[in-house]
């Protein structure tokens, strides 16, 4: 019996041509599904091009998630001493009292809101048994060849992950080439619209074309740090950017110049963006 293929669909560039050459053939077995999930978080854009997508392939798109990953990041909580507190998932970066610049270290928004949400469908579409040990499941993953840092075996035993455009020796421009062979528009860059693992080049991009999405980025990070402020926990402020300066005041194309690069490559847990 074949073990049934699922794609996990993050709506970007690669796992957008993944998805669409299954479709055509070009990667094979055909999977089941694929399986978006959602921070409520991306710009609107990407939700755009999956309600696009979804009505190219021949499988079906599922969509889960875990919630809104802003309103958790700025939810105010009480502790059992009963002092007000809020908390992240999200790896901001952050100013201390002293002027010192660090970041969060703790990190679960992807692990939190994309993965587990994806895994969890997974087993129950292909009905894993509680505590199987054998494989069930192999999961495709789009990560391109230029992105092979970002490749993770996956930590359940009754899942294989995959990666087809690894097999296929693609990278992001080929993915694109591809698509365009085919006459398909190019998808959207897919990512939390105020991820602080964005390049100044992403930053720049969302500021002059999608103003609208850089404008919500903007006010999460007022927000995030409203909700910091009024708790009782308030040790550093948060920033999206590594300078430790509000968005709105930063240009980025200084940092374009500088040639600065992003933190994705080597932070991002290989499932997000793709």
């Amino acid at each position: 019996m074949e073990i049934p293929q699922y794609v996990s669909l993050g709506a970007g560039v690669q796992s957008s041509a993944m998805a669409l050459m299954a479709a055509a053939g070009e990667i094979s077995p055909m999977p089941r599904a694929a399986i978006f999930a959602d921070t409520q978080a991306e710009p609107d854009s990407v939700y755009r091009w999956l309600d696009w997508l979804a009505n190219e392939l021949p499988f079906q798109v599922h969509r889960v998630t875990k919630g809104s990953l802003a309103d958790a990041a700025t939810t105010m909580r009480t502790s059992k001493q009963g002092k007000l507190y809020s908390t992240t998932d999200i790896p901001f970066f952050t100013s201390g009292p002293d002027g010192e610049r660090g970041m969060i270290s703790h990190r679960s928004c992807t692990a939190d809101y994309k993965i587990k949400p994806i895994m969890k469908l997974v087993r129950q579409l292909a009905d894993i048994k509680r505590g199987q040990k054998t494989v069930g499941v192999v999961q495709w993953i789009g990560i391109s060849i230029d992105e092979f840092r970002r490749m993770k075996p996956c930590r359940e035993a009754w899942a294989e992950s995959r990666w087809p455009l690894i097999e296929k020796r693609m990278n992001r421009q080929s993915c694109l080439e591809w698509m365009e062979k085919k006459g398909y528009p190019e998808p959207p860059r897919s990512a939390c619209v105020f991820c602080p693992f964005h390049s100044p080049r992403e930053w720049r991009r969302l500021q002059t074309e999608e103003p609208g999405e850089f404008a919500k980025a903007v006010q999460f990070e007022r927000d995030v740090q409203a909700a910091k402020d009024a708790s009782d926990n308030m040790q550093h402020v948060p920033y999206l950017h590594r300078s430790c300066v509000p968005l709105d005041k930063i240009d980025f194309r200084s940092d374009i110049e500088r040639g600065q690069k992003t933190l994705w490559d080597d932070e991002c847990s290989g499932m997000c963006g793709s």
